[in-house]
Order: C-alpha cells, then sequence, then structure tokens
C-alpha cells in the first residue's frame, strides 16, 4: 500500500466506515475540499461569490452524468455552510484546516445533516420525517442540511408535500439536491432551487488527474493506457478511477508497467492503429482489406460496436481537423495526428458527414443484430460502396449541368420526348425575362409557365388547350371539355407579365389539334403500340399469356468506338 493511504482504522472518507482491508481508489481519492474538485471552477466560483456577498440559496440541485461528483460536492456544501473554526465563524469554501462540524459530517454522523437515498425512500411518509423535522433549530451546527440524492426518484405525492416547505423554509435550514435525470424533476421544483450542471471532465484533464493518482500509489501506467481509460470513462471521474484500479490489478506482476496493449485487452477494445488503418481503407473503397480487418480484430477480442465507435471517433478527429486546421486537438502521437491530417485533407466535409452517418446507423444496426460481427462487415461493404461514389457536391455540380436542367430528355418521359427548350436561366437558378419572339411554339409558352412555378396554369393549358394557331402575339385554341371558363384571360395575363405587351387568346368551338395532353397519350400509345410488335416482346407476351407492355423506356446501346447505337427493331417518337 502507497505511504499516503489511509492507515488501518482511519476512517473513511464522506461516510465511508474505518477501512482495514483495501479502499478502492473512487473512495480513497474522493475529494476533502473544493479545491480537490476538478472540471468544476465555474460552479465553486459561484459558490464562493454567494457565501461572500452573503447570497446564499436555500435549495441547491446539481446535475450531471454518473461520476462527476455531485454527492460529493453536495456533502462539501453541508461543510461549507457550517464551517467553523477558531477563526472563521460563517459559510466558507475554504475547508483547510478542518472545522469544528468537518469530521462528524464527513463520516456521515453529525445531528444536523440529513442524507435520504430517494432511490429507496420514494414515498410521502418519507418526507413527511423530513417536513416535521424541519421546525426545529439545529442542535450544534450553524444549518439544518438536508441532502436528498437521486431526488427525481421520488414520487409525485412525495413532491407534491415538499413544494411548500421548498420554497419557505425556516432561515436554518438548506436543501441540497442531486439527480443524473435532471428532466424528470418537476419544474415546480427546480424553479425552487438554484441549479449547478456539473460538467463532464475533459479526457486531457481527466487523463493527468489519473496520472497524479498513478504517481501517488506508485504504479506506472503509460500516458497512451490512461487516455485509454479517460475516453472510456466518459467524463466520468468514478468510471475512470475504477477502470484504473482494475488496470493496476490486470497485470500479474506488482512491478509491471501497465501498457495501452494491456489496457485495451483489459477494455475489448481493438489496437488503435489497426482501427485507423481500417478507417484509410475504407476512405480508398477497398472493401477487401476493411472486412478482413474487421474481422481479424474480433478473431482479437474485439467487440465490432467498439471498432465501430472507434471508427466514428476517427471521423469526427478528421473532420475537426479540416475544420479548425493548426487549432484542433488531438490526442495521439506525431504520426497519429499526421495521419489524422491527413484524412481531412483527402476527404472533403461531405464525404466525412456521409461516412459519419452510415457509421452511426451501422453501429446502431450492429447493437440490435444477432451477429454483430457479420452487421459489421457488411457495414464495411456499403461504406466501401460509398466511397467509390463522387463526393455529394460534386454530383450536385453535376446535376446542375446535366442536359434535364438544361433543356435535354426530360426526366421519367416513357416516350423518349424532349423537353421544350423553355427560357434561359439568369446565374442564380431564376428564369430570365421571356422574349416574344423565343417562342417558336406553344410548347415555349407551356416551358415557361413551369418554369415560373405556376402549376396550375400549366396543367391547364396541357389539357383543354387544343391549338388552332399560334404566331408571336396571338394565340387561338379550340376548349377541350372541362375547360376553366377563366382560362383565356389567365392566359393573357401571364403572357402580359412576363412580355409587358397584350397577346390575344381566344376560344372558338372549331375544331383544333390535340391538347398537349392528348398528344402525349396518343403518342404514348403509339410507342406501346409499336413495342408489342417488336419481334422480341411479340414472343415474349406469346410465351407469357395475360401479360402485357404497359410503358416503354426508351433504350440505346453503343458500338465499339462508344457512339449510340438505337436498339434494332424498336422505334420511338421525338417530340419537339
Amino acid at each position: 500500500m502507497a505511504s499516503d493511504s489511509p492507515s488501518a482504522g482511519e476512517p473513511g472518507l464522506f461516510g465511508d466506515e474505518p477501512q482495514r482491508g483495501y479502499l478502492v481508489l473512487a473512495r480513497k481519492y474522493r475529494p476533502r475540499t473544493f479545491e480537490d474538485l476538478i472540471g468544476q471552477e465555474a460552479m465553486v466560483r459561484t459558490i464562493a461569490n454567494s457565501f461572500v456577498m452573503n447570497r446564499i440559496p436555500h435549495a441547491y440541485m446539481l446535475t450531471g452524468v454518473r461520476g462527476v461528483g455531485k454527492t460529493t460536492t453536495a456533502r462539501l456544501l453541508a461543510r461549507a455552510l457550517n464551517y467553523e473554526s477558531d477563526a472563521v465563524h460563517a459559510p466558507s469554501v475554504t475547508l483547510s484546516p478542518p472545522g469544528v462540524h468537518c469530521d462528524a459530517i464527513m463520516e456521515s454522523r453529525h445531528p444536523d445533516v440529513f442524507e435520504m437515498d430517494a432511490a429507496s425512500r420514494t414515498g410521502i411518509n418519507d418526507i413527511r420525517e423530513i417536513l416535521d423535522s424541519v421546525r426545529y433549530a439545529p442542535v450544534m451546527a450553524r444549518t439544518k442540511v438536508y441532502i436528498i440524492d437521486e431526488v427525481h426518484m421520488l414520487s409525485t405525492a412525495a413532491f407534491n408535500g415538499l413544494l411548500k416547505t421548498l420554497e419557505e423554509p425556516p432561515p436554518h435550514v438548506k436543501f441540497i439536491f442531486a439527480t443524473t435525470e435532471i428532466r424528470k424533476v418537476p419544474v415546480t421544483v427546480l424553479s425552487r432551487c438554484q441549479r449547478f450542471d456539473l460538467k463532464r471532465i475533459d479526457s486531457d484533464q481527466l487523463a493527468a488527474h489519473l496520472a497524479s493518482i498513478c504517481a501517488k500509489e506508485k504504479v506506472a501506467v503509460d500516458a497512451d493506457g490512461l487516455a485509454l481509460i479517460a475516453r472510456a470513462a466518459e467524463g466520468s471521474v468514478r468510471d475512470a478511477l475504477s477502470l484504473l484500479d482494475q488496470a493496476i490489478v490486470h497485470k500479474a506482476g506488482a512491478k509491471d508497467a501497465v501498457h495501452a496493449a494491456d489496457i485495451r485487452d483489459m477494455l475489448g477494445l481493438a489496437d488503435r492503429a489497426r482501427v485507423l488503418d481500417l478507417f484509410e481503407a475504407i476512405a480508398a473503397g477497398d472493401a477487401k482489406t476493411a472486412i478482413t480487418e474487421v474481422r481479424a480484430q474480433y478473431e482479437s477480442g474485439a467487440d465490432p460496436a467498439l471498432i465501430l465507435r472507434d471508427l466514428l471517433e476517427i471521423g469526427h478527429d478528421a473532420a475537426r481537423a479540416q475544420a479548425l486546421g493548426a487549432d484542433a486537438r488531438l490526442i495521439g502521437g506525431a504520426d497519429w495526428t499526421a495521419r489524422i491530417r491527413g484524412l481531412g485533407e483527402r476527404l472533403s466535409p461531405a464525404q466525412l458527414s456521409r461516412l459519419w452517418q452510415m457509421l452511426l446507423k451501422a453501429l446502431e444496426e450492429t447493437s440490435r443484430a444477432p451477429d454483430p460481427v457479420a452487421s459489421a462487415e457488411m457495414a464495411m461493404v456499403r461504406l466501401c460502396a460509398a466511397a467509390s461514389l463522387p463526393p455529394p457536391e460534386d454530383a450536385a455540380r453535376l446535376l446542375a449541368s446535366s442536359p434535364v436542367r438544361g433543356g435535354g430528355v426530360a426526366a421519367g418521359d416513357g416516350g423518349g420526348r424532349r423537353a421544350p427548350a423553355g427560357p434561359a436561366l439568369q446565374p442564380d437558378g431564376a428564369p430570365a425575362r421571356a422574349q416574344a419572339t423565343a417562342f417558336q411554339s406553344f410548347e415555349d409558352v407551356v416551358a415557361l409557365v413551369g418554369a415560373r412555378r405556376d402549376i396550375d396554369l400549366e396543367v391547364a393549358l396541357e389539357r383543354f388547350v387544343r391549338i388552332k394557331t399560334f404566331e408571336p402575339g396571338r394565340i387561338e385554341f379550340q376548349a377541350a371539355p372541362g375547360m376553366p371558363e377563366d382560362l383565356p384571360r389567365r392566359l393573357q395575363r401571364f403572357l402580359k407579365d412576363e412580355l409587358d405587351e397584350t397577346w390575344g387568346v381566344s376560344a372558338d368551338a372549331a375544331s383544333g389539334v390535340e391538347s398537349l395532353a392528348e398528344r402525349r397519350l396518343k403518342e404514348q400509345a403509339q410507342i406501346i403500340d409499336d413495342a408489342r410488335r417488336h419481334p422480341y416482346v411479340a414472343e415474349a407476351l406469346k410465351t407469357f399469356p395475360g401479360a402485357d407492355v404497359t410503358s416503354v423506356r426508351a433504350g440505346e446501346e453503343r458500338d465499339d468506338d462508344g457512339a449510340v447505337v438505337p436498339l434494332p427493331g424498336l422505334k420511338t417518337k421525338e417530340r419537339r
């Protein structure tokens, strides 16, 4: 046992019974003063200022994840509120040397400091005990302090019973609540408390704290191993100390140093360098290497879910290195940092974001899959396939410059027809102001209506207008059955707004050609009829009785020189 550990029979810290055996690190190094708290400087400063200004609240609410020091802080607050020494007779955050009441509060035997675990005492009767004792003055100390841990587990009746006393307690009473589930605490209780959110401890700060404890315990754990423990603890000091305790005894020889490889083996983690190799294989689209590496790490004892979590961490580090540049803090050696920064330079922000989203989905699936390693291997297939795709921003640029946007073949048109050229686009993508001379046919007018996003007018023109005469300044058409009465007026107003000139638009009873919609249906029917006559199709229809052709998509093939050659025997009509 290290020389600075408690001797046999020495009281444990903050309520621990006298220990004659080994005391775990999480209890042995529990903070004795506010200065021992790590990562909570803002809270300590606020409490100290409230003592100096004599603006002390009657109720505190301490919240945070497990192991960040909520219960420890509550006990320190109880000591601070009742601190009394030969020179100090007022609340103080300076708890050295220990005051008159400190030892009794630390050993949970002070008559004026009550601790209650709401996880096991949740009912209204338990709260009544507190309410009955609140009226009486302190026996020894200056203030009566009630500490309720895991307060969110109190029943609704218990919360309601506490409300009135919590709002107007006697001046000699203070309440300190601690909880990991702040959202489960009623807002009526929260509004009566001064709330402190205890922060997760940063990995670097936690690793430094573990190093100082290793020095006191006279054990050797390398820096990479401490960094692994700090990351695995996820900001919880208690979890980190428990893992350090386990790592120290993981080695068979008491004098042997504990290395990162030992801690990886203990935690079931994959080799971090191998995980980075895996990420680089994914980024290169090398599915064979990625699947082989996942299987090898699994057979070495790594958990597939933890492999994916490590990949997520690498993706996050690469994104931070890309966005922050030299300001990005990366945990690892020079070679590790250089490789992470190389990933950030090689991949675009959209690619890193896509990998992150896919890894996140893969982690969720692997956690639920009956065969986790199979799920992880399938995730590698998807990730490597995505890596071979162009970056999303390049794909968007290609789509923006594709023939569909520029007036080429209309997407989804089974007849292979070409969309009207329509109006020119401005640099920002908005249609430019039309000119009357740009209209060569009625289809150009409909294209302009579509470009202006007047969908109702566009559909009406296609369905109900059978063109008889079209020339600049004049449109005559026959109305198809069901045409809205105001359609000619709406079209005339549209052209006036767009061209700043008046067009004559009239509908009469004379027969005209088909509407655009009717022509399209007729052409599609002709294409399908031609397809039915195709020798291959006719043979297929004969082989499968009851089958029919419902739609045709224009096809093409290329010769050895790459030139487009229409498929033989299948003709499609092209509209203008």
